[in-house]
C-alpha cells in the first residue's frame, strides 16, 4: 500500500473502511491533507464523518486502511496515544464534567502530557504539585484564547451551549496538539456564535495550528476551508477547492432537500 513521501502532507489517509455490523459506515476513503491549512470534511445526515474522525483519532479502530500522521501509521492506536502524538479533538457533544468549574474541564485536556502519576498525584508530592499549578496556569490561557477566562470559576451547568463548545475546545488547546479535528462545531449556535467560531479558527491557523473541521453546515466550511471532501454513505464522493465541490453534481444530490448547497 502506497503511502506519500511529500513532507508537506501533515495527514494521509489510505484505504480506510470501517464496518459496524452490516453497516457500512467507511469505504475505502482516501485523501490527504496539507500542513497549515483548514479542510473540512461534510455530508449529510449518516454520511460517516463522525465514524471518520473517531477512527483518525482512536476512538474506534479501522478495519482496513492505513492513517499516516506526520510519517508514522497511527491506525488502531489507542485513543490516547492518538493525542499524546498531538491530534486534538472536540466533539459534537461536548463531553464535559456537570461537577466541575469551567477551568477544571480546561484543565481536563492537560492531562495528557503531565508526567506526574496517579500515585505522586494522591499524595501531593511537590514535583505534582508544581505540575498541577502549570495545569492550571495553562488551562487558563487557553480560556483566555476562547474568551472565557472570566467564567473560569462557574459551573459548567451555567453556561449555554455555544459557550459550552468553547469550553470544549479550550480543552482541546490543553493538549498542546499539532493539529486540531473539531466535530460538528457549529451545531446549534446562533450566527453571532458562528461568525465567533470562524474568527477563532483562523486566529489559531495564524499561530501555525492545522484545522480540520468535520460539519453538515456547508455554507460555514465553505467559507473557511482550503479543500472540502465529502462523503456519503461511507465512501469519498468528491473532495476539491469550495467552488469546485459546491457545484458538484454529486454533492447536490446527496445533499437534494437541504439549504446547505446555497450560501
Amino acid at each position: 500500500m502506497s503511502v506519500s513521501q511529500d513532507h508537506n502532507i501533515l495527514l494521509e489517509v489510505v484505504n480506510v473502511s470501517k464496518h459496524f455490523g452490516g453497516i457500512r459506515a467507511l469505504d475505502q476513503v482516501s485523501f490527504m491533507l496539507k500542513k497549515g491549512s483548514i479542510n473540512s470534511l461534510i455530508g449529510p445526515n449518516g454520511a460517516g464523518k463522525t465514524t471518520f474522525i473517531n477512527v483518525v483519532t482512536g476512538i474506534h479502530a479501522p478495519d482496513s486502511g492505513v492513517i499516516r500522521f506526520q510519517d508514522e501509521n497511527i491506525a488502531g492506536l489507542p485513543a490516547h496515544v492518538v493525542a499524546s502524538k498531538g491530534i486534538g479533538r472536540t466533539f459534537q457533544l461536548e463531553e464535559l464534567f456537570g461537577s466541575l468549574s469551567v477551568l477544571e474541564n480546561a484543565m481536563v485536556g492537560c492531562h495528557v502530557n503531565s508526567r506526574s502519576g496517579m500515585l505522586a498525584c494522591g499524595f501531593s508530592l511537590r514535583r505534582a504539585r508544581r505540575e498541577e499549578r502549570q495545569i492550571r496556569d495553562m488551562a487558563m490561557e487557553n480560556l483566555k484564547v476562547v474568551g472565557l477566562e472570566g467564567r473560569a470559576r462557574d459551573p459548567i451547568s451555567k453556561l449555554p451551549l455555544g459557550e459550552r463548545k468553547l469550553v470544549g475546545l479550550a480543552r482541546a488547546l490543553s493538549m498542546k496538539p499539532r493539529f486540531l479535528m473539531l466535530d460538528e462545531p457549529v451545531s446549534g449556535l446562533a450566527a453571532h456564535e458562528i461568525k465567533k467560531l470562524a474568527d477563532l479558527i483562523y486566529a489559531l491557523l495564524s499561530k501555525g495550528l492545522p484545522i480540520f473541521i468535520v460539519e453538515h453546515n456547508m455554507p460555514f466550511v465553505m467559507s473557511l476551508s482550503e479543500t472540502v471532501i465529502v462523503l456519503d454513505e461511507g465512501a469519498k464522493i468528491a473532495e476539491g477547492p469550495p467552488d469546485e465541490v459546491r457545484a458538484n453534481d454529486e454533492v447536490i444530490k446527496a445533499y437534494l432537500g437541504e439549504e446547505v448547497c446555497h450560501g
